[in-house]
C-alpha cells in the first residue's frame, strides 16, 4: 500500500513537471540578455525591443535567454519606443520626430532621448509592421505584446494631429481647450488612431506570421482604465478585447499606479492596498466575458527612485490585492529584473544605496515562485457579492482639460461610487459598458451602479442593454446631477432625431420613468431603479457623505435583489488551494485584525515560519500556506521557496530535487516530509557539498532549508 502511494506520488510528481515545463504562466520583461543574476525562472522570458543593447543584437539577446531553456517571447512599445532608425530618418529618408504629441504650448511629450510619444500616422503604423513585428517573427517568435497604446490628454495640437482630425471628421480641427466638445471630439479622435494602429499591427502579424508556418498572438500590456483614467491618458482599452487580432493583456498593475492618491471621507491620501484592487478588477471586467488571456503584473520595486522598505510594503499590498481574483492564475511576475537585482537603491531614513536587501529578494522570490504553483480557484472573496459599478473608455474623455468650472479631483466620481463600498468590505465589481453586449456581463450582477458625471454611453444599445437588465429583475442605482459640460456634447443622444438633454434621460425613458426625475425608486417590471441627484465626487470628498449611498446599496440589495445580507466589514478573505490571502482595511468597519488559524507558513516572512496562528492587522495584507489543506500527505512536497523546483524524484524513504533562482540570492525553502528527516545533502551544480541551514519542525512535519541560490542548480537530497 505504502508503495502505490509513493508510486502514485511520482507519478502525480511527474505530470506536474511535464505540465510545467509546457506551460505559459509565468512571465517576466526584459530588455537585458541572460545573465546570472536575473535568471528569474518564470516560463516565459519576454525580450524588450529590436533595438541593439551595447554590441548585442536583438536575436543575440533571444538567443541567450533560449539558450536557458526559457519559451521567448517580445515587446515594444506602440506608443513609443528606441526607434531611432524611424524618427531619425534612416528607415525611410525622412525625419519623423515631428511625428510627437504635443501640447497647446507646440512642446513634444517625450518618453526619453528622442523618443517622444508618437501620433500613430500611416508611416508609424507601416514601421512598427514591417520594421519591428516582421523582424522578431523571422527570428521565430510567435507572441508578441504592443505595450502601453497611450495618448495624453493634454496632447492633440502637432500638425500631424490636426490633418488626422480633417480625415476623420471631414472638417477643420479645433483645439480642445476651447470648448467640452471640441475636448471629448479629441479624445475620441486619440482613441481611434490607436485602436486603428493595433487593430492594423495585429492583423498584419497574424497573416504575416502564417507565411513561416507560425500561430502568432498578440497581447496588449496596458494599464487598468482606473489608472489611464486617473492620469489624463487615452488609450483604446476595453475595445481591443473584442479585436480578432486580440489574444489577451498584461494588466499593468504596480506600486506606481496604486499609490495615486484618492479622496475618501473628505481625506487625500494614498491608498495602495484599495487602489490596486480596483485597478486589477477593471482588468478583469473588461477581458472575462471576451475569454481573452490576462496576465497580472506586480513590480516588487516602481519607477520612482524611493527606498526598500517602501516598494517591500507596496509590494505586499499590491500582490495581495491580485490575488484576491482567483479566475486569474497567469502572472507577469515582474518587469526589468535587471532594475530590480543589479541597481542600489535606498536605504529607509537613509541616503545609503544598496542593492536589493537579501531578506527582501528573498522574501520576493518565495513569492514569486509561488505564482508558479498557484491556481484558478471557483472561490471568491468573502462577503456581499454581486454589486458592479459601470465604467467605460469615455471616462479618459472629460479629464483635461477643464470647462464651465467642470472639475473631477483625482477622479473622485470614480472612486465616489467605489471606495465606499471597499472600504466596507464589499468586493465590488466594475462592469465594462462596452461590454454589455455578452450575456456574461452582467450574469453575477445583483445592484449596478450607474452615473454619467464622468462619463458618457457611447450608443443607444447600452440603454437597450441595461433596461433590458432592469426589467429581468436587476436593481439599478443611478448617481448624478447630470450638470457637467459634457452632457451637451453632440452626441447620439442629441442627434440624427434625438434631443435628449442629457443621456440618462434616454436610459430612463425605457424604463419608463420620466427625464430628469428627481432623488426616488422606482419598480420597473421586475427590477427596480433608484436614483440619487448628487454627483458621486461628494460620496469621496466629502467627511460622512457617503452613508446615504450605501444605505441605499444596502436596501437594493437586501430588499429588492433579495441578494442575501449586506455584510459591512473591515477585511478580505479568499481560500485559494491551500493559499490564505488575507487584507485588513484602515480607515474601515472597526478596528480588529483578522485571524487565521494555523499551522501556516507566512509567505511575507523570508524565514517562512510555521505559525499556529496569523494576526494580520488593519493596514496590513498576509499571504499563507495552510498546512491543513496539503492535498496528499503521504507524499513529500516543497510548499514554499525562493527558488523554482525542477527534476523531483520521490522514493520510499527520499525526496530529491534541483533548486534554481538567481546568483547573489539566498533560498529559503519549507519541505512537507512523511517523517523527520535523517539525512539532507545539499550540493552545487558540480556535485560539491555546500553550507545549509536546516531545523524541523514537529508538529507541521516540515523541514527547513536555507543556503545560496544558483541559476545553475543547486541539489537537494532528503532521506527519513
Amino acid at each position: 500500500m505504502k508503495l502505490r502511494n509513493v508510486l502514485t506520488g511520482l507519478l502525480l510528481s511527474n505530470l506536474l513537471m511535464i505540465s510545467a515545463a509546457a506551460q505559459e504562466k509565468t512571465a517576466f520583461q526584459t530588455a537585458h540578455h541572460w545573465i546570472p543574476e536575473i535568471d528569474v525562472r518564470a516560463d516565459i522570458a519576454i525580450v524588450y525591443g529590436v533595438s541593439e543593447r551595447g554590441k548585442m543584437s536583438f536575436e543575440d539577446r533571444v538567443k541567450s535567454w533560449r539558450d536557458r531553456g526559457y519559451n521567448v517571447h517580445f515587446m515594444t512599445g506602440i506608443a513609443w519606443g528606441q526607434y531611432d532608425d524611424y524618427f531619425l530618418g534612416k528607415w525611410d529618408g525622412q525625419n519623423h520626430l515631428g511625428e510627437g504629441q504635443q501640447t497647446v504650448k507646440g512642446d513634444t511629450i517625450w518618453h526619453g532621448r528622442n523618443i517622444p510619444y508618437v501620433v500613430p500616422v500611416a508611416s508609424f503604423v507601416e514601421y512598427m509592421k514591417t520594421g519591428v513585428v516582421k523582424r522578431v517573427i523571422d527570428a521565430g517568435i510567435s507572441s508578441i505584446y504592443l505595450e502601453e497604446p497611450e495618448f495624453w490628454a493634454r496632447a492633440g495640437y502637432s500638425e500631424v494631429f490636426k490633418q488626422e482630425w480633417q480625415k476623420y471628421y471631414g472638417f477643420p480641427w479645433r483645439a480642445q481647450h476651447e470648448s467640452p466638445e471640441n475636448t471629448y471630439l479629441s479624445s475620441k479622435l486619440k482613441y481611434q488612431l490607436y485602436y486603428n494602429a493595433i487593430k492594423e499591427v495585429s492583423s498584419y502579424a497574424k497573416e504575416y506570421g502564417k507565411t513561416k508556418g507560425l500561430d502568432v498572438k498578440v497581447y496588449i500590456p496596458t494599464h487598468s482604465l482606473v489608472n489611464y483614467s486617473s492620469w489624463q491618458i487615452v488609450s483604446p482599452e476595453a475595445s481591443l478585447a473584442s479585436l480578432p487580432g486580440i489574444d489577451g493583456y498584461i494588466a499593468q498593475v504596480w506600486t506606481g499606479t496604486s499609490r495615486e492618491p484618492t479622496y475618501f471621507n473628505g481625506l487625500k491620501k494614498e491608498r495602495v492596498f484599495e487602489n490596486a484592487f480596483l485597478e486589477y478588477g477593471s482588468m478583469v471586467s473588461m477581458t472575462a466575458p471576451t475569454k481573452r488571456k490576462l496576465f497580472f503584473l506586480t513590480d516588487p520595486i516602481e519607477d520612482w527612485p524611493r527606498d526598500w522598505a517602501d516598494y517591500k510594503r507596496n509590494y505586499e499590498a499590491t500582490f495581495t490585492a491580485k490575488l484576491l481574483y482567483p479566475m486569474v492564475a497567469d502572472y507577469e511576475v515582474m518587469p526589468w529584473p535587471e532594475r530590480i537585482y543589479t541597481r542600489p537603491y535606498k536605504l529607509a531614513n537613509s541616503d545609503e544605496k544598496v542593492l536589493i536587501p537579501k531578506y527582501y529578494s528573498t522574501q520576493m522570490q518565495v513569492m514569486v515562485n509561488a505564482l508558479n504553483d498557484i491556481q484558478v480557484s471557483s472561490n471568491r472573496v468573502a462577503g456581499t457579492g454581486g454589486i458592479g459599478v459601470l465604467m467605460s473608455n469615455s471616462l479618459m474623455f472629460q479629464r483635461f482639460p477643464t470647462h464651465d468650472g467642470y472639475e473631477d479631483p483625482q477622479f473622485s466620481n470614480f472612486y465616489g461610487q467605489t471606495l465606499p463600498l471597499v472600504k466596507r468590505g464589499v468586493p465590488v465589481e466594475t462592469v465594462h459598458m462596452e461590454n454589455l453586449s455578452y450575456p456574461a456581463t452582467l450574469k453575477d450582477i445583483k445592484v449596478l451602479v450607474v452615473s454619467y458625471s464622468n462619463m458618457k454611453p457611447n450608443e443607444a444599445d447600452v440603454h437597450r442593454h441595461l433596461a433590458d437588465w432592469v426589467k429581468k429583475g436587476g436593481v439599478l442605482v443611478y448617481c448624478g446631477k447630470d450638470d457637467d459640460p459634457y452632457q451637451k456634447v453632440m452626441e447620439w443622444w442629441n442627434t440624427n432625431g434625438n434631443s435628449y438633454a442629457a443621456p440618462a434621460d434616454h436610459l430612463f425613458e425605457l424604463l419608463g420613468i420620466q427625464a430628469g426625475a428627481d432623488d426616488k425608486s422606482f419598480a420597473v417590471e421586475k427590477g427596480k431603479v433608484y436614483i440619487i441627484r448628487q454627483n458621486p465626487k461628494e460620496f469621496a470628498m466629502q467627511s460622512g457623505m457617503d452613508t446615504k449611498y450605501t444605505d441605499i446599496i444596502k436596501q437594493a440589495y437586501e430588499t429588492d435583489a433579495k441578494a442575501g445580507k449586506f455584510l459591512v466589514k473591515n477585511n478580505f478573505y479568499l481560500q485559494r488551494g491551500p493559499y490564505d490571502i488575507v487584507s485588513v482595511m484602515d480607515e474601515s468597519a472597526g478596528s480588529d485584525p483578522y485571524v487565521v488559524t494555523g499551522p501556516v507558513i507566512d509567505l511575507f516572512d523570508p524565514k517562512l515560519p510555521v505559525l499556529a496562528k496569523k494576526v494580520i492587522e488593519p493596514g496590513t495584507q498576509a499571504f499563507l500556506y495552510n498546512i491543513g489543506r496539503i492535498a496528499n500527505k503521504k507524499v513529500p512536497k516543497v510548499l514554499a521557496s525562493a527558488s523554482r523546483i525542477y527534476d523531483e524524484e520521490i522514493k520510499a524513504r527520499s525526496y530529491a530535487f534541483v533548486a534554481k533562482s538567481p546568483v547573489n540570492t539566498i533560498n529559503s525553502m519549507r519541505i512537507y516530509l512523511p517523517s523527520a528527516p535523517k539525512s539532507t545533502v545539499v550540493t552545487n551544480s558540480k556535485g560539491e557539498k555546500i553550507n545549509a541551514e536546516s531545523s524541523w519542525d514537529k508538529q507541521s512535519r516540515t523541514c527547513y532549508l536555507s543556503f545560496d541560490n544558483s541559476p545553475d542548480g543547486i541539489k537537494v537530497l532528503i532521506s527519513w
